[in-house]
């Protein structure tokens, strides 16, 4: 059977609130996207109701994991099931609604019809573009990029974001078993990556809006691996594209 060419990756942590929306709302669209949510084993059931709405969206798949693993390792698992199968475009979304699922078609179009490699929802390509964050947050995920782009020297605004898609061949030519990063150092690194590469990479601009159900994963430690990370991350780049 050949595989739908869409697979939208949506890692869960106790979203009982947001999921049945975030998949209805996906299937709805006009294109085709086939849905794989990976759950940590979130104890306020969200993977059984993922279950029961698989015998209503046959787009629907589910990868149980058993406890709280990090949303890097989330990402990979879902990656390399996603590359198993054959989809030809891969993406990343939070199922919170903070990413427009309209927007995927967005990212679809810069991959298919604009030559992406990979596509990037932005929050800062077309200024600051965020709703509901209070200041300090926004300002230290601005800044956060900031000081990416200066160690790395990659052009992208929005370093950290993680509403993406990936054409098959990015992922496929990235050693999954050697990235090390779980919380936004994963989205860094995994856009250096296919940057060393040289891979093409557009920014398209998206709104985001902070969750309005369930509580947020943020911390300040995930930020804090981020900015080490990309030091470490650098470094290792001297000696290695891969």
């Amino acid at each position: 059977m050949e595989a739908v060419s869409n697979i939208v990756i949506i890692p869960t942590y106790k979203e009982r609130e947001n999921i049945e929306a975030i998949i209805k709302a996906v299937s709805c669209l006009s294109i085709a996207f086939d849905i794989l949510i990976i759950d940590d084993n979130s104890p306020d059931g969200t993977a059984d109701i993922v279950k029961d709405l698989q015998k209503s969206y046959n787009n629907l798949h589910l990868i149980e994991r058993p406890g709280k693993l990090g949303l890097g390792t989330a990402y990979l698992a879902g990656f390399k099931w996603a590359l198993e199968k054959g989809y030809n475009y891969i993406y990343e979304m939070d199922a919170d609604f903070s990413h427009d699922p309209n927007d995927l078609m967005k990212l679809f179009r810069a991959c298919s019809e604009d030559g992406a490699d990979l596509a990037i929802g932005s929050r800062y390509i077309s200024g600051v573009n965020v709703v509901n964050w209070p200041l300090s947050r926004v300002l230290m995920s601005y800044f956060a990029s900031i000081y990416v782009r200066i160690i790395t020297g990659m052009k992208i605004m929005d370093t950290t974001a993680g509403f993406k898609c990936y054409k098959k061949k990015v992922l496929e030519n990235i050693r999954l078993d050697k990235i090390r990063s779980v919380g936004y150092g994963f989205q860094i690194e995994m856009k250096f990556k296919t940057w060393i590469l040289g891979y093409k990479i557009v920014e398209v601009p998206i709104i985001f809006t902070d969750r309005r159900l369930g509580a947020s994963k943020m911390s300040g430690g995930i930020f804090n691996e981020a900015l080490w990370g990309v030091l470490r991350m650098k470094i290792k780049s001297m000696f290695s594209k891969n």
